[in-house]
């Protein structure tokens, strides 16, 4: 009892288990966030710059349109007859590749690029002899063609099999009397200027996640730390339990569900002291009660035999050998059915019956105890027959444990009262006996295993305490309830009912 339990660094486990796991989901949510973040940005800002990229090369396809438009002469993907309207759409190419820095260029129905900025003068005229060195190796390929021939197009890809790496594409088709002649294509890389905005927010997202990590840290191991000592102290308590140490409890902090489970934690402890407690008097009772007729029987018996008591008296001590062996048996059989009861083993044998003509025949078994003390017998004559269905074994087990304690608190020159009624739905057996009383207190107790009212035995010399528990339990087998009542130094009464047949 006086063991000291050292703390075990395991007993920790748990909280450090819940402590990593709250530090990894809180990790993983700034990682999903930032992810989601980039993720969400870089796609706004491709469609941002595919927009941009759409509008520009449709301002570039109707301002070609228009200029080839004003000149005479006709005009198509393979020859170009005016020099004056290529340089003007050079020139404009020019200036709207440097202003969105974009690579703008036009190519024609098989693909090939005919205009862009690298086929432009030094005097700023469109040379038609230039060879493209950017531009010049580009294929476009035919399903690009086809899908911007009649409509605005943008992708986020490499152009058929044009690029290596992926870019921001857009096409508008330039259109001659209603035919498509050529196509305005716009690409722009993803730059390394929006690598490094993600590097920064990036870099921003994890300042921000280590100062939330920390701060989350601190707050997790305070809240780990709270949630898991009650639990420390609940294995605290167990060792101290299993040693038979059930004065230690578990201190309850707050209202919450842990708060309810320590105090229900402590509530078992309460009732495992008291079935203990219970357990222990049990044994001393029993011990008691085996050992009195023991001792009773051997004395009688070894004085019969050495002499010591003569012959004309054997008579009257084997009677209380005899009664003190049934003594024993009764002790025996209450234990033993106590047990079936618990383990649900016990079986009802159901048969329609007389209980009041059993009540007679057990109360015949008292007759010379109830002479001895001039009980007067109150009720037999008013009792009818009684048919009820029931273990009849069981219902003797329980007519005889009532009557046992009635005669046995009955004073000298005291009255016991029975009585059998019924009603629609139940009959009723009530056991009346003049005496001390029970207090109120003990009343709601009489019916637990093992109690017994006086403790100091003046009374019930020769009960282990177990009569009234397995009256309540065979009664309650049978789906009915007993009850108890009492007036002090008047009397005590027992009233139990049954299902009617």
């Amino acid at each position: 009892m006086g063991r000291k339990f050292k703390k075990d660094p395991k007993n920790k486990k748990l909280f450090y288990k819940y402590l990593s796991i709250i530090t990894l989901v809180s990790l993983l949510s700034v990682l999903i966030v930032c992810s989601t973040y980039l993720g969400i940005a870089s796609k706004y800002r491709n469609d941002e710059q595919l927009t941009t990229l759409a509008r520009n090369t449709t301002i570039i396809s109707k301002n070609s349109e228009k200029i080839l438009s004003q000149f005479s002469g006709k005009y198509n993907s393979d020859d170009v007859v005016d020099i004056s309207p290529l340089s003007m759409i050079c020139n404009t190419i020019n200036n709207m590749s440097a202003a969105i820095d974009a690579d703008i260029f036009i190519i024609n129905m098989n693909g090939e690029v005919v205009v862009c900025k690298e086929m432009m003068s030094d005097r700023f005229r469109f040379d038609s002899n230039a060879v493209c060195v950017v531009h010049g190796g580009y294929k476009i390929d035919q399903s690009i063609i086809d899908a911007a021939t009649d409509k605005d197009y943008t992708e986020v890809g490499r152009l058929g099999s044009t690029f290596v790496r992926t870019q921001l594409t857009a096409a508008s088709p330039i259109k001659i009397n209603n035919k498509t002649v050529a196509i305005v294509i716009a690409t722009e890389k993803i730059t390394s200027s929006w690598y490094s905005y993600a590097k920064r927010m990036l870099q921003i997202f994890l300042v921000a996640a280590l100062f939330s990590l920390v701060v989350s840290f601190l707050a997790v191991y305070y809240l780990s730390y709270r949630l898991t000592r009650p639990l420390r102290d609940m294995a605290t308590a167990t060792e101290h339990y299993a040693q038979g140490d059930f004065s230690y409890k578990v201190k309850v902090r707050g209202h919450d569900e842990v708060a309810q489970l320590s105090e229900a934690f402590n509530t078992m402890a309460m009732s495992l002291s008291a079935l203990e407690s219970s357990r222990r008097s049990f044994v001393a009772n029993v011990s008691h009660e085996l050992k009195t007729p023991m001792t009773s029987i051997g004395g009688f018996i070894d004085g019969m035999l050495d002499g010591t008591i003569s012959e004309d008296k054997y008579e009257h001590y084997l009677r209380i050998v005899s009664d003190e062996v049934k003594r024993l048996s009764r002790l025996v059989t209450g234990m033993l059915n106590m047990s079936k009861l618990e383990a649900g083993e016990m079986q009802i044998n159901m048969k329609q019956f007389d209980i009041s003509a059993d009540i007679f025949k057990t109360l015949l078994s008292f007759e010379r105890k109830i002479n001895d003390k001039s009980i007067e017998i109150v009720g037999l004559d008013k009792m009818e027959s009684m048919i009820v269905s029931a273990d009849e074994d069981m219902m003797m087990q329980v007519i005889y444990n009532l009557i046992d304690n009635a005669v046995k608190f009955t004073p000298q020159n005291g009255y016991i009262e029975f009585k059998t009624y019924r009603d629609k739905e139940k009959l009723f057996v009530s056991i009346k006996n003049s005496g001390a009383g029970i207090e109120r207190e003990e009343a709601d107790k009489i019916f637990e295993r093992f109690y017994k009212i006086d403790k100091s035995r003046s009374y019930d010399v020769k009960g282990a305490g177990l009569g009234l528990y397995l009256v309540k339990s065979i009664v309650e087998l049978h789906g009915g309830q007993i009850v108890c009542k009492s007036r002090i130094n008047e009397y005590t009464q027992f009233v139990f009912w049954l299902p009617n047949v």
